[in-house]
């Protein structure tokens, strides 16, 4: 499913018996960022739904031992033909910088194109400043910060990636 994983790790589809788990290293994994509404925030955005509807074009990796090391919750968009959405993703902080969330990139650009999309989009938080680098590492184009973007005071980033365009190196 993904061959580029650092060794002991493994990945497949998202499932239902996930949702859990991957709310459990959420808090841990952003080291607290915006203390505890932000710990609220976050759950808020991976209801169940994501890991019952968009499995297909989600992933999990694991390590050997079946520990939670990744996530990339996304989908195909309904409404824009050419559009795919990487809604949530998370990596262990401990494997930062080992190429995994690229991997799961890589992979999600691989379905979207499989199904003829054109654009991917996602969004952060301005604060999370790791997230802003790395999707300009990866090549999207990032927005100037939408207020209210998610509700009052739940500013984000835009960012957009034609896949269409040369490919881009992802480190």
């Amino acid at each position: 499913m993904i061959d580029d994983l650092p060794a002991g790790l493994r990945a497949r589809h998202l499932a239902d018996e996930d949702h859990l788990r991957v709310l459990a290293v959420l808090d841990t994994w952003w080291g607290g960022l915006k203390g505890e509404a932000g710990a609220t925030e976050r759950a808020l955005l991976l209801p169940r739904l994501y890991f019952q509807h968009f499995t297909t074009t989600s992933f999990l990796v694991e390590r050997g031992s079946g520990e939670v090391a990744a996530f990339l919750v996304g989908f195909l968009s309904q409404t824009e033909p050419e559009t795919a959405y990487v809604h949530f993703v998370g990596v262990d902080p401990a494997l930062h910088g080992q190429g995994v969330g690229s991997a799961l990139y890589r992979a999600f650009f691989a379905l979207a194109r499989s199904h003829w999309r054109r654009y991917v989009h996602c969004i952060t938080s301005p604060e999370n400043t790791a997230s802003r680098a790395f999707h300009t590492r990866l090549g999207f184009t990032a927005s100037a910060v939408k207020p209210d973007y998610d509700g009052p005071g739940l500013d984000r980033v835009a960012f957009t990636i034609d896949l269409s365009a040369e490919p881009v190196a992802i480190p």
